[in-house]
């Protein structure tokens, strides 16, 4: 019998995928910033089209940790726990007889009253997060609940499984990976899952700008704009520089993983996974950096290697961030839930050339009540009237608000929401998205057509 694959899950935090150089797009093959992760995908598999499913933190998480949209799972907003009653990934990872291992950011142990609907109030922001909060890990254990509230670019603190401190001052992303090298140098009589969370390249909330390592704008000043920046307001032209420098040093944590997993044995039976929770458009979309339907949000790397996904393969079809449980699942050999809504992404790899989804399905909130649609042709989103609460979870009644031809305008600068040439496009992508809500939240609200 096969030795279980060992399986390494690395997330970064609001990393556009353009800043992965396979990609080869401007902002990251200018710099070569990634060589490793290009290794990786030029190993495994590098998938172009990948989308979250919800471009905000705690939802997002809960999403990948769950298999289940998060208006599911009653973590649609920030600062929601993710409820004791869920089976999450590392359960089943943990029945199946592999150590569990969590490193990094958790988002998913706090409960805020500020929430409408919710009485209650849990605050494990700063504070070390007990067994029960865990999401199911249990054999290795360092992390806080919310990264960026108990550090800053250099120096900070996380909390052990013994729920000990554990400070650092060199580098958050360093430390992160020190951490993850710590568990990986154990030794180990069961194969392992490792998620590791890292926070980079998220902004510092507290100082309102994003801490790249030391001479990171001198080092990354002569930048190329990105197309959807070109000509935006925001506040890119300060930032990009020490965002760069984050990613450069998520790569380069990503090569000392490597160089551990190859130093120990490990490497051959490791299947590896690099992916992001969403993108950055630099306060271009909105007041702030994410959550919104246009591919600056939801665009993110996607890549996989071991296993099935050696072998150097391009994927273009279109991916979800909700396919990601039931592959970590299948990379296993352990069995979907029926109640997932994912598809394991290795079918496309074993079924070159055949899609698994039509689109991507986005809920969006904090910034609006928010649904949007992601096909390879279209942008679609619709948002509940203006002056509803934005941290409910769903609404009776949305309004068209973008519309985004991709052929011919990839970088969604013209909304043609509004356009009549484009009355049978929205229609048609209207009914697609109430299909989606209605099988995937059990709702059935209106969508008005103001055009």
């Amino acid at each position: 019998m096969n030795k279980k694959p060992n399986i390494l899950f690395v997330f970064s935090d609001q990393q556009r995928w353009d800043t992965v150089s396979c990609y080869h797009q401007p902002l990251g093959a200018a710099f070569n910033l990634t060589p490793n992760l290009d290794r990786l995908a030029a190993e495994g598999t590098c998938f172009l089209n990948a989308m979250t499913c919800q471009p905000v933190c705690g939802p997002a998480r809960a999403c990948l940790q769950t298999g289940k949209y998060p208006t599911r799972v009653g973590c649609h907003v920030n600062d929601m726990m993710l409820p004791l009653t869920e089976t999450g990934i590392a359960h089943y990872f943990n029945a199946a007889g592999y150590e569990t291992a969590y490193v990094g950011k958790w988002h998913l142990a706090s409960h805020h009253a500020i929430r409408q609907g919710y009485s209650d109030r849990l605050d494990l922001q700063t504070k070390a997060i007990p067994p029960e909060y865990r999401g199911g890990y249990k054999n290795y254990w360092v992390a806080a609940d919310v990264f960026e509230f108990t550090s800053h670019g250099y120096g900070g603190f996380m909390f052990d499984g013994a729920m000990n401190k554990r400070t650092f001052s060199g580098y958050r992303g360093d430390a992160t990976t020190d951490f993850a090298l710590e568990y990986l140098s154990r030794s180990k009589d069961k194969p392992f899952f490792l998620f590791i969370s890292y926070i980079e390249p998220h902004h510092q909330n507290d100082r309102n700008c994003f801490e790249g390592p030391k001479g990171s704008k001198e080092r990354f000043q002569a930048y190329t704009v990105p197309g959807d920046l070109q000509g935006a307001a925001g506040d890119w032209q300060e930032h990009l520089p020490d965002y760069l420098g984050c990613c450069r040093n998520l790569d380069d944590n990503v090569g000392r993983l490597i160089l551990a997993l190859k130093e120990t044995g490990q490497y051959d039976n490791t299947i590896i996974f690099y992916t992001s929770d969403h993108g950055c458009h630099f306060r271009t979309r909105n007041a702030e950096y994410k959550r919104s339907c246009h591919d600056a949000s939801l665009h993110v790397p996607l890549i996989a290697k071991g296993g099935c996904f050696d072998g150097g393969h391009t994927v273009k079809e279109l991916t979800s961030l909700i396919d990601l449980a039931p592959t970590l699942l299948a990379s296993a050999n352990i069995a979907q839930p029926d109640y997932m809504s994912g598809i394991p992404l290795q079918q496309l790899v074993e079924k070159p050339g055949a899609p698994i989804r039509q689109d991507v399905f986005v809920q969006i909130s904090e910034s609006c009540v928010g649904r949007a649609l992601r096909t390879p042709e279209w942008t679609y989103a619709v948002e509940a009237p203006t002056g509803t609460d934005p941290t409910l979870p769903d609404f009776d009644r949305y309004e068209e608000r973008y519309l985004y031809d991709l052929a011919h305008d990839p970088f969604q600068k013209e909304n043609v929401i509004k356009s009549t040439l484009h009355s049978d496009v929205r229609s048609m992508l209207r009914m697609r998205l109430l299909d989606l809500i209605s099988t995937h939240e059990g709702k059935q609200p209106q969508i008005i057509d103001r055009y």
